[in-house]
């Protein structure tokens, strides 16, 4: 979905709108999965990285413009913990006990016209 707001700034408004965002690249280099005994099962995806591509423009009271951009999110790790009930009383289920992420280095690109 697009992203659209208002925030202050200074001495006035900026309006800004992001649209047309598309997950271009996703690198998952390292993933391991371990058995938790009596408990689960642990995912953990190492080193991740995530490019996205995205228009955008705002405007303020003294100017406006608009472009495109690309955002690339690097050494991102997840860490995430499943439960797995052990009884034999129904179909088996999963569920989302935990999960922990976290990224190194976040770098943006905007194009604009001015």
């Amino acid at each position: 979905p697009d992203l659209t707001g208002r925030e202050k700034f200074g001495l006035g408004n900026v309006k800004y709108n992001i649209s047309r965002i598309h997950v271009s690249a996703v690198e998952l280099p390292s993933a391991s999965i371990s058995l938790l005994p009596g408990s689960g099962i642990k995912l953990v995806i190492g080193n991740a990285s995530l490019t996205i591509d995205m228009s955008w423009n705002i405007r303020t009271w003294l100017f406006k413009d608009s472009g495109r951009g690309t955002v690339h999110i690097s050494k991102v790790v997840v860490t995430a913990i499943f439960s797995t009930p052990l009884d034999n009383t129904g179909p088996t289920s999963i569920s989302l006990t935990s999960c922990q992420t976290t990224s190194g280095d976040v770098d943006i690109k905007l194009n604009g016209k001015s």
